[in-house]
């Protein structure tokens, strides 16, 4: 390396120049015998010109210097000239090249192409060569590159089309294998397929079933995780999720991502994109919190050390796994990476030293005015003494040589073809009719032939060949991420893979000792997508997720299974129901309405109150039976309903208690007959009450035909049918127990069959039908004079019955076990409640609180109020 000193005014005042001229848009390039393209991506991004529409747009500006991609390109001048310098390869040949910066994008790296191919001065030798006649410089024999995958898409097409031999040294989307697509472009890097290849014997190895995928949006990040999704696939596995890591890295959607990362359950995620996707996604993990996730990393950032250095990254990467391809350390390329310097003769012939040295040490080269410390870019000015290998950086550390060693490797495979070229024999050469090409004038079809049958055994006992898809031998190291004492990542070789062993040999070789997992733990992650199911559950698929995939399921009541992972539980005997562990099957519990559970006791409560009221209001009745408003309504009928009304509030007893022969013909026997009683009753009340009235016109004798004996034989007579109803009934279909046993309940359910379904629809139809009557007859006789007003009362007592009963029919059909008893006792002692309280609580009101309206002369001065 060259001493350092100081920068003088002429060389600050050359390199203001130099960027006022453009220079830094060029290339690189050195006159030679034969010229080779380069293509690399010195920059990340690349900043668009706002379009005017009104004036020239300026040119398209590249950002973000890349420095491991500036190694890249020396390591290719480093190959050049080792090649020139030894001259043994190629005697008397000089290898030139001509190498572009395609800035990380499609567009940028065709258009590099582009002017290789097509430029007026596509050789800084054209014009000797030219006389010479050597080879045409405005075509280069081989182009080198490009890097990115997308962007070896596009130049491959192009150069397909002129059959210019492409090497790529970093491109390795399995696509790029197709030769009717891109017939001349051949690689240094493995296919994805064999890296998925590897990664997926990586997760075959330890057992995980259940793994994430994110990838790039582009060829290299898409098809790589597609060919791994399928693969794991294939392998019994499944796929966690399967995300995309947008290229404008909008951080909405990256924290999509994380989030989808953290409900998924996967605790291994295999990251497929290159370092600058990689590096947006863990910037989100980093800002959300995600930990304990065991990365899984591609080869294009399994190295990189723009993650592995930032100690920010350190906690959610250390532990993390990948392949990359193999390494070796170059002789004397440290030392030709440390020579560059700004004072060097070079420096006006390179138009990317002067960017990288600024961006390398933040400071700029251009020119101070007097009294200023710092440039007009806001660095501080370069002195010159500064030296690359004072600093620590990715550009000089040669430890990790492996993109480096591909490019070294497309050099030297195209020299060696170069050399097979001028070997060949007059008379035997593989052209038609034996020829061979011309040495002086290369054609790159021809040069394509001769890479194509690459074969040698390089100076690190490496051999280099091409398969029929132009992909060499595909073997990677297995890395692991790992924490030194000192804070520091450090890459450590845990094991290898090797697509070239035999068949039925182990193509992949771990030393697990040697593993440090996230977290800095010594045992394997666990990462499937259920864990063993127990005694007591089943297997079941998740409902939108891979089928491979199942949640431990606990049995359902009534089923068993005695066995792991049991993939269908046994349902118990119809007798039988399953333990609280869904292990075995137990008899099931008897259940019925019965006298000490919590509902019996209170219905028995509710029905005993109900009964005593009743009684009461017949103490009071009888006890003022001479009183006007006791005989304006009919005393005999009330004590008879009183009566009725009782037994209806009993006859709910006999519904609970254990199903029996007899209770079960009792109870709905007592119920039809009791209620249809209580209804007579009330219809005789309301002819009468309706009959009064009409009376009173002149000339009417109708009451005659509505008296007493006539009343009680209405009330007989409708009594008779519900009971020659519930005869019938009890003889042809009686009511029993009966036992239900439903396969979805722990109990066995004790009740009363109806046995007759249409004979219980019989006696409840009556019911309804005489209510009916009631209702419309007392709604006709509701505006009576208020002497009269029971009918009033007795509207409402039958629009409560009315309402009970009908909301009774869907409860009723829809309760279960028991509570179908429970709900017929609480129609029973609703609908009675509501006829007490509408007719006969008014009565006791004004009998016990209103005594003042309880005379003949106020009830006649009301009636004759409301005739005026």
């Amino acid at each position: 390396m060259p001493k350092t000193k100081e920068l003088s005014k002429d060389t600050r005042n050359k390199i203001v120049d130099l960027h006022q001229a453009g220079k830094t848009e060029s290339a690189i390039e050195k006159r030679g015998d034969i010229i080779l393209g380069g293509l690399f991506s010195l920059h990340d991004t690349v900043m668009e010109p706002s379009l005017s529409f009104i004036s020239i747009p300026t040119p398209t500006q590249c950002t973000r210097f890349n420095f491991r991609t500036f190694r890249w390109m020396q390591t290719m001048i480093f190959a050049i000239e080792e090649i020139n310098r030894h001259g043994k390869l190629l005697p008397n040949i000089t290898l030139g090249y001509k190498i572009y910066d395609s800035c990380s994008t499609p567009h940028q790296a065709l258009k590099a192409a582009m002017e290789l191919m097509g430029s007026e001065n596509g050789s800084v030798a054209e014009g000797e060569m030219q006389g010479k006649g050597s080879c045409r410089g405005t075509v280069p024999a081989a182009v080198i590159g490009d890097g990115g995958s997308t962007q070896s898409l596009v130049v491959a097409r192009f150069l397909g089309v002129f059959h210019v031999p492409q090497v790529s040294y970093f491109s390795s989307c399995a696509c790029l294998s197709d030769k009717k697509e891109f017939p001349a472009f051949l690689r240094t890097m493995p296919s994805d397929f064999f890296q998925v290849d590897a990664l997926v014997q990586l997760v075959k190895h330890f057992g995980w079933t259940w793994v994430g995928v994110i990838a790039g949006d582009d060829a290299y990040g898409r098809g790589g995780a597609n060919i791994f999704a399928d693969e794991v696939r294939k392998l019994g596995a499944c796929v966690a999720l399967h995300e995309i890591i947008p290229k404008n890295r909008a951080q909405t959607a990256i924290s999509s991502i994380i989030s989808k990362i953290r409900s998924s359950g996967a605790r291994v995620i295999l990251v497929f994109a290159v370092e600058q996707d990689a590096a947006a996604l863990f910037d989100e993990a980093l800002r959300d919190g995600l930990t304990g996730i065991q990365w899984l990393t591609s080869e294009a950032w399994s190295t990189a050390s723009v993650l592995s250095t930032p100690k920010k990254y350190h906690r959610i990467l250390q532990g993390s796994m990948g392949f990359a391809i193999r390494r070796a350390d170059i002789p004397g390329l440290q030392d030709f990476l440390l020579r560059l310097h700004p004072t060097s003769p070079d420096t006006f012939e390179d138009p990317f030293l002067i960017p990288f040295w600024e961006e390398f040490f933040q400071c700029s080269l251009g020119v101070q005015a007097q009294g200023q410390e710092h440039s007009t870019g806001g660095k501080p000015l370069c002195s010159g003494a500064e030296e690359l290998g004072s600093v620590a950086n990715i550009y000089s550390d040669v430890s990790q040589l492996r993109i480096s060693y591909n490019v070294y490797k497309a050099v030297y495979a195209i020299a060696h073809a170069l050399k097979a070229m001028r070997s060949c024999e007059k008379g035997k050469g593989p052209f038609p009719l034996q020829a061979c090409p011309d040495a002086d004038n290369i054609q790159p079809w021809q040069l394509l032939h001769y890479i194509k049958l690459v074969k040698y055994l390089n100076s690190f006992g490496d051999e280099i060949k091409f398969d029929e898809n132009g992909d060499p031998a595909a073997m990677y190291d297995l890395i692991n991420w790992q924490l030194r004492p000192d804070g520091e990542i450090e890459f450590v070789t845990i094991g290898k893979f090797d697509e070239t062993i035999a068949v039925g040999k182990q193509k992949l070789q771990i030393q697990e000792q040697n593993i440090v997992w996230n977290g800095n733990k010594k045992n394997v992650p666990l990462s499937v997508c259920s864990s063993i199911c127990p005694p007591g559950t089943r297997k079941a698929i998740r409902p939108n997720f891979p089928i491979c995939c199942h949640d431990c399921v606990v049995c359902t009541a009534g089923e068993i299974s005695n066995q792991t992972d049991a993939i269908e539980c046994s349902r118990c005997l119809p007798e039988f129901w399953s333990n609280a562990e869904r292990t075995a099957c137990v008899p099931k519990q008897v259940e019925f309405l019965s006298f000490s559970d919590t509902m019996g006791i209170t219905l028995m409560a509710i029905s005993l109150i109900g009964s005593f009221c009743t009684c009461v209001v017949v103490f009071i009745l009888s006890y003022y039976r001479t009183t006007p408003i006791v005989r304006a309504n009919n005393s005999e009928l009330s004590f008879l309903l009183l009566f009725s009304l009782t037994l209806c509030f009993l006859c709910s007893l006999t519904f609970i208690g254990r199903p029996s022969e007899w209770s079960c013909m009792l109870r709905h026997t007592a119920f039809g007959i009791t209620f249809v009683l209580c209804i007579s009753c009330i219809l005789g009340k309301t002819i009468v009450v309706l009959m009064a009235f009409k009376a009173t016109l002149p000339g009417n004798n109708v009451m005659r035909w509505f008296g007493p004996a006539q009343q009680k034989a209405i009330i007989t007579f409708c009594t008779l049918v519900q009971v020659i109803i519930c005869i019938v009934w009890l003889v042809a279909a009686p009511p029993s127990p009966q036992q239900l046993m439903p396969r979805e309940s722990a109990i066995v359910i004790l009740l009363c069959d109806e046995g007759s379904r249409v004979a219980f629809a019989l006696v409840l139809g009556y019911i309804g039908l005489l209510a009916c009557i009631c209702l419309i007859l007392a709604f006709l006789a509701r505006k009576l004079p208020d002497n009269f007003n029971e009918a009033r009362l007795i509207t409402f007592s039958m629009l409560i019955f009315c309402a009970v009963w009908v909301a009774f029919i869907p409860a009723y059909i829809s309760s279960p076990g028991k509570y179908s008893t429970v709900t017929e006792v609480f129609a029973i002692l609703a609908s009675s409640y509501g006829l007490l309280g509408c007719i006969f609580a008014p009565k006791c009101y004004i009998i016990l609180l209103k005594p003042e309206k309880n005379t003949k002369k106020h009830l006649m001065s009301k009636a004759a109020t409301d005739k005026c």
